[in-house]
């Protein structure tokens, strides 16, 4: 399962590894921390497992550490490596784990539309707040999960088992089937359009 811990003892990985990586352009919102603990609110332009692009209102310098919350994908740290016009690029440092896992969840996001997930477009994406969660089956056995993403006709959650597709379960108090697996984990579709109350759990 993903963990939102810091990597005390991670290591940024070589620039020539880092330009390995393609960025994707991505729409995420998220919170930052500066060296000197200002704090601001930011979005993702583009990113890869090796780098991030901001655009933010805080002016970090070369080489300053930086702290950002990033909607669906959770706690990211690294160095400044460059300034840009409305704000900066920092270079990730975590795990070759970690990495693995932002490859994952960006690949996710990028892809949604293709990946057939249970997202309806006219049901806006809602960020959970709170994302540890229970998935239970029809036989009673429950697994924790971790909520990647919610709206009002689904949910996408990060789990170690994959039950076949079309299998009863219930995701808190909301009851739906198994639509499609990925590499993180499954896609929910609830059998009936939530209100935003019954998702209060989870807001």
């Amino acid at each position: 399962m993903y963990s939102f811990q810091a990597t005390q003892n991670s290591n940024t990985a070589p620039p020539a590894q880092q330009r390995a990586f393609q960025r994707v352009a991505v729409n995420l919102q998220g919170r930052l921390m500066l060296a000197n603990y200002e704090e601001y609110v930011c979005k993702v332009i583009d990113m890869s497992p090796g780098d991030v692009n901001f655009a933010c209102a805080g002016r970090p310098r070369a080489n300053e550490r930086v702290i950002a919350y990033i909607d669906h994908l959770g706690r990211i740290e690294g160095t400044v490596t460059k300034l840009t016009e409305d704000g900066f690029v920092i270079s990730i440092v975590a795990t070759g784990r970690k990495r693995e896992k932002l490859a994952a969840q960006l690949t996710w996001i990028a892809n949604k539309h293709e990946l057939g997930l249970p997202e309806d477009r006219r049901h806006d994406r809602l960020t959970p707040r709170n994302t540890v969660a229970q998935l239970t089956l029809e036989d009673g056995r429950r697994y924790p999960c971790r909520l990647m993403d919610l709206s009002l006709s689904g949910a996408a959650v990060d789990i170690d088992i994959r039950p076949p597709i079309g299998t009863a379960v219930q995701l808190g108090n909301m009851r739906g089937r198994i639509v499609r697996h990925f590499l993180e984990g499954v896609a929910i579709e609830f059998l009936s359009l939530q209100s935003r109350e019954a998702l209060t759990e989870f807001l």
